[in-house]
């Protein structure tokens, strides 16, 4: 069974930095593609960032130059470091992977940027 748990969210001021991570198990990890999601009320789960199993990475517009995500395969964790947060940052993050043709996710971390 796959399972992903995300940590790190908090409530930061604009200009600020968090780490968010998830751990992974149930899955080969290191073969596996990692992303980072983001949700807020009433809109669409959407891609943050990404990162292969060979460590090629992806990011939205609106996140690139801020934001790394990166992977550790022995300890099967996915991390994102966010820096210069805004406003327009909070959101619940959510973990994914895919597995089998399936897309598994976490439950969710609050992300919440404000002064």
């Amino acid at each position: 069974q796959v399972h992903l748990v995300e940590s790190g969210g908090d409530l930061v001021r604009p200009g600020g930095s968090l780490r968010l991570s998830c751990g992974a198990s149930g899955i080969n990890f290191r073969l596996h593609p990692m992303f980072w999601y983001r949700q807020t009320p009433g809109q669409q789960r959407d891609l943050v960032a990404g990162i292969t199993s060979d460590f090629n990475r992806t990011y939205a517009d609106s996140v690139k130059d801020r934001f790394v995500i990166s992977r550790d395969n022995v300890r099967a964790t996915v991390n994102l470091q966010m820096n210069s947060l805004r406003p327009d940052d909070t959101a619940v993050y959510y973990c994914s992977t895919r597995y089998r043709g399936n897309q598994y996710w976490g439950r969710g971390t609050q992300v919440t940027v404000s002064s």
